[in-house]
């Protein structure tokens, strides 16, 4: 990893820091809960309109139409062409007290 530093200090790294928004996605299959990193000061429409085809799900469960859980995991990809609709969901919604 290379950190470059400009002439205020600021420094510049090939790491790209992003925020974990907990979400649920509906699929043309099932329903996928988990976390969706966004980079900071972006939104969740943002990470959905950039050029890559996949987008990584973490501490990710996937329900079946009739609601079992198919899945669970602690990272997955769902490619962008599946998705119907998504939605970040407030913490209490997901059961976790990261604030």
């Amino acid at each position: 990893m290379t950190i470059e530093y400009d002439e205020k200090g600021k420094y510049f790294t090939n790491v790209i820091q992003k925020v974990p928004v907990p979400s649920v996605i509906q699929t043309a299959s099932g329903l996928v809960r988990g976390f969706v990193h966004v980079r900071q000061n972006e939104r969740l429409k943002d990470e959905l309109e950039n050029d890559e085809r996949f987008l990584a799900v973490t501490d990710a469960t996937v329900s079946s139409p009739a609601g079992e859980v198919i899945f669970s995991g602690p990272f997955m990809v769902v490619q962008k062409e599946q998705i119907v609709w998504i939605m970040p969901l407030a913490d209490e919604q997901t059961g976790n007290s990261n604030s």
